[in-house]
């Protein structure tokens, strides 16, 4: 348990670093991990996609998109396929930025993924999702 104390407070300390580096909200780098993970895959990012995702309102979805096209860290256009709607993409400079920091950090766990036998993997696999498993919040009656 100390074990899993220690990686909760690494990942704390890089998410912190990161916003302060990039000079953003938590609320901010969430948005913007998505709008890099949507890039990857090929898919257009409208306001509403990013309101569900961050389960914010439209209104607070504006005010976050204005804060950070000011920024200079998302830009908006015309959606390629409905001219109704618009399509949030992250600046290439933000995504460079967000892969230096936490992207970087983060990567480096394939590199202790990647000392440990097969065997070991399962084993840690197995451990770490029966851990999810018995501390999700949809098995707790007090969480409703």
């Amino acid at each position: 348990m100390r074990a899993l104390g220690a990686l909760r407070e690494t990942e704390r300390a890089i998410t912190e670093a990161s916003e302060k580096y990039m000079k953003l909200s938590a609320q901010d780098m969430r948005a913007l991990h998505y709008l890099i993970v949507a890039k990857n895959r090929g898919e257009v990012v409208t306001p509403g996609m990013l309101a569900g995702f961050l389960s914010i309102s439209p209104a607070s979805t504006t005010k976050l998109l204005n804060r950070l096209e000011r920024g200079g860290h998302v830009v908006r256009r015309l959606h390629p396929t409905d001219r109704r709607a618009f399509a949030i993409e992250i600046t290439p400079g933000s995504e460079l930025s967000a892969k230096r920091t936490v992207g970087r950090q983060h990567a480096k766990r394939l590199n202790a993924a990647a000392r440990l036998t097969s065997d070991e993997r399962d084993t840690v696999i197995r451990f770490l999702r029966d851990m999810a498993r018995e501390i999700s919040i949809t098995t707790a009656d007090w969480a409703e």
